[in-house]
């Protein structure tokens, strides 16, 4: 295990972008959508301490019982008082709460799922609409909190789908700016605020393309010359960047979000996810089904994601090369795949933290397929679950330490902060031909590049002979979109590995952030349906702010209760190799990526096997609990291990009986029973891919089997969206070995037009 971290580390702060204007919402629209938050995350006290109808009043037997569950593993002097003060909070008198629902409102939600839920705030605020809405003409926030749960609850199973969906969406965005902002819930976890494990180190520190503020009237834009951009910085720009720089070409990389040096990482929750995830981390599918995980810094996703490092397995490469893509089951591919493992040094030299053990031992004594999963850590082993908040060791070798270092070794230039409004093309015998971008650079200012007092901003136009857009597949085909090309298949055939999170409750306590995040998989239901689609068992990251808020809410004292028993908690993870996709489409208000997708009933069998595979390894690893981010599966409670009068023979039969035990073979009925529902469970994906796919057809796919974008001449598209299907794995080496060779074929492309121009 790696030497335990100096304990006076403490990461620079990055301050958040300034705080949106809350005019959206009128005064009385914000009195109500407090009231609900607070019945959502109510003050719990009891009779003699109530302040009234916000508190949820407990009896005195309750309040100890929670109170002693609560203090039961706690180190602290004060874990009674720090207890007492979690149940007590509510949401809507810390402030912190309330910027964070702002933030979500006013910077990340499209201006439609806005000004739907203005329309619901409104009805609040009218007698006719809270009888519609509540079954009373009584004001949302003069109901007891008791009562506002009872109506917010009946709202998830309203016969009217407008109802099902603000329930969705409420509950989402209460529950994320809660664990986002309570004062308490760390300390009563005893979650750190740095990773305790490991040695923070400065990584490369990569420089910046500066503009001046132009003096000029009219503000001209900028121009810019190059051979190649390479629009985004993650793993499929960075590969690309670096292969062509090295050939000798000059090479630009611009991106639309900024770089942060690892002496800021980790980043607190809030921030992290506000800076270096797309929409802060809060994108949704339309019908509220799927959190949609991107990340948007320098590096991409190869900056927050969770290390691991597997090629593209072989009924994948398969089915691609069966559809007219041999390349995929070509030497060359596998010595891309090849090269790209030994770049960013992958590694199966791991030390598996408590809850990969646990899926490794239960996948042992179940018969189950197992087995590690290699790392991008530079060879070594790297012990830290923080790193979708940034890697402060710098032993995570994602883009910005591996292949943004070797393009910039070999004269790359970098620019942040760019954002790409169109490629542009001239026309040359009835072709279109890329010959650059055109955009918005808005500079590094005294909030970390974000848009605050003295920035300065300038239109660019950068001139070039090859444009590589590497923008992630959310957002790829947008600008495809945006740069006026027409290909119907432009964002559709979005695949996101759609994950259900499991969480397994342990006696002993088990501090599930400490250590790699996720070290193992379990590929026993990875071909369910015989064409290689199923589910892949895998572990979360177990950072509070990421794993609480996708388990279900029952009741405020309820999930209150479950948030706070993380510590004693291991993860799992379904990760869907979806077989039925959706499509994204820009918002046609504000042009920000929106995504059609639910997750079809097809691939909802094959998760509801993950889910009982995932409670067969919790039970038999010794769980005492199992709960799943569905409303509708009920969570599965151990019984009582030693009741009154069992003898010890009786204790030892029912010991030995393993899986076969009859509460859990009840329970697992029940699963199958209620076959379940896309809108009652919550989905996260972290992978997206497809929306560019590629293909060896115009008619099917978007982009040709070297990546360049069929109709057109130089430009290409080299990351996660040119997937022709869902990987079903994490897709990063996969991203960089299509890289890795679609930009050496430019490269050669590009010397050999250059010999032909020599010759003339």
């Amino acid at each position: 295990m790696a030497d335990q971290a100096i304990s006076t580390y403490t990461p620079l702060d990055v301050p958040l972008p300034p705080a949106p204007a809350t005019s959206y919402f009128t005064a009385q629209q914000w009195k109500a959508l407090y009231a609900l938050a607070d019945a959502i995350i109510p003050s719990i006290r009891t009779a003699s301490t109530s302040r009234g109808s916000n508190d949820t009043v407990v009896s005195q037997d309750q309040w100890n019982t929670a109170i002693s569950k609560l203090t039961a593993t706690s180190p602290s002097p004060e874990a009674v008082k720090i207890a007492a003060q979690y149940l007590e909070e509510d949401a809507s008198s810390n402030l912190a709460f309330r910027a964070c629902i702002e933030r979500i409102f006013g910077d990340f939600m499209h201006d439609e799922g806005r000004s739907s839920f203005g329309l619901m705030l409104n009805a609040l605020n009218t007698r006719a609409g809270l009888l519609i809405m509540t079954g009373s003409t009584t004001p949302i926030h003069q109901h007891s909190v008791t009562v506002r749960e009872r109506i917010i609850s009946a709202w998830d199973t309203s016969r009217l789908a407008s109802f099902r969906a603000t329930y969705r969406v409420l509950i989402a965005i209460v529950k994320r700016s809660w664990v986002l902002s309570s004062p308490t819930i760390n300390a009563v976890l005893g979650f750190p605020r740095v990773p305790i494990h490991g040695k923070p180190a400065m990584g490369f520190r990569h420089e910046f393309l500066q503009l001046p503020p132009s003096n000029e009237p009219g503000n001209p834009p900028e121009t810019i010359t190059t051979d190649v951009i390479v629009i985004g910085s993650g793993c499929g720009g960075a590969m690309a960047a670096k292969n062509l720089a090295e050939a000798g070409y000059r090479v630009l990389v611009v991106e639309k979000s900024y770089s942060y040096t690892s002496d800021t990482f980790p980043m607190g929750p809030n921030e992290g996810f506000v800076n270096m995830f797309e929409g802060g981390g809060a994108v949704l599918s339309n019908d509220g089904s799927v959190a949609i995980l991107a990340g948007s810094t320098w590096g991409g996703g190869g900056t927050v994601n969770w290390s691991a490092a597997l090629q593209t397995q072989a009924y994948v490469r398969q089915e691609w090369a069966d559809n007219g893509l041999p390349f995929f089951t070509s030497l060359r591919f596998q010595r891309s795949l090849d090269r790209v493992c030994d770049r960013i040094g992958v590694t199966e030299h791991v030390c598996h933290n408590r809850q990969n053990n646990a899926i490794l031992d239960g996948a042992r004594r179940l018969g189950y397929a197992a087995k590690p999963v290699p790392q991008n850590t530079g060879g070594e082993e790297h012990y830290c679950g923080y790193c979708m908040l940034g890697c402060n060791s710098a032993a995570k070798k994602g883009p910005a330490e591996t292949c943004l270092v070797d393009a910039a070794n070999a004269g790359a230039i970098f620019m942040e902060g760019f954002r790409a409004d169109r490629v542009l093309f001239t026309e040359t015998n009835d072709e279109r031909v890329a010959s650059g971008v055109e955009g918005t650079w808005t500079s590094r200012d005294s909030y970390l590049g974000l848009s605050g007092e003295g920035a300065i901003r300038r239109k660019v136009i950068i001139h070039a002979k090859k444009v590589v857009v590497a923008s992630g597949a959310l957002q790829s085909p947008l600008l495809l979109l945006r740069s006026g090309l027409d290909n119907p298949q432009i964002g559709r055939n979005l695949h996101l590995h759609p994950v259900l999170a499991c969480g397994a409750v342990y006696e002993e306590e088990t501090r599930p952030w400490e250590g790699a995040a996720l070290t193992t998989v379990v590929n026993e239901f990875e071909n369910l349906d015989g064409r290689g689609h199923g589910v892949k068992i895998e572990t979360s990251a177990m950072v509070p702010s990421l794993i609480i808020p996708v388990f279900p809410w029952r009741g405020g004292l309820d999930y209150k209760l479950f948030a706070a028993s993380i510590n004693h908690s291991t993860s799992f993870i379904t990760l869907a190799r979806d077989r039925d996709s959706g499509r994204l489409y820009p918002d046609p208000t504000d042009g920000r990526v929106r995504a059609e997708y639910t997750v079809s009933s097809f691939d909802l069998r094959h998760i509801v096997e993950g889910v009982i595979a995932c409670a067969k390894i919790a039970y038999i690893t010794g769980a005492k609990e199992f709960h799943t981010a569905s409303r509708e599966i009920p969570p599965f409670i151990r019984p009582a291990f030693n009741p009154k009068g069992t003898s010890d023979s009786q204790l030892e039969e029912q010991d030995l009986q393993g899986i076969n035990n009859p509460a859990l073979q009840s329970w697992i009925a029940e699963v199958r029973r209620k076959s379940l529902q896309s809108q009652q469970a919550s989905f996260v994906s972290a992978h997206q891919m497809g929306t560019c796919r590629m293909g060896s057809s115009a008619k099917s796919s978007v982009v040709d089997p070297t990546c360049q974008v069929w109709g057109t001449e130089g430009l290409h598209v080299m990351d996660a969206s040119v997937f022709p299907s869902a990987s079903g794995a994490n897709p990063m080496v996969t991203v960089m070995a299509i890289a890795d060779w679609a930009s050496q074929e430019m490269a050669w492309n590009l010397k050999k037009s250059e010999n032909v121009m020599a010759r003339l």
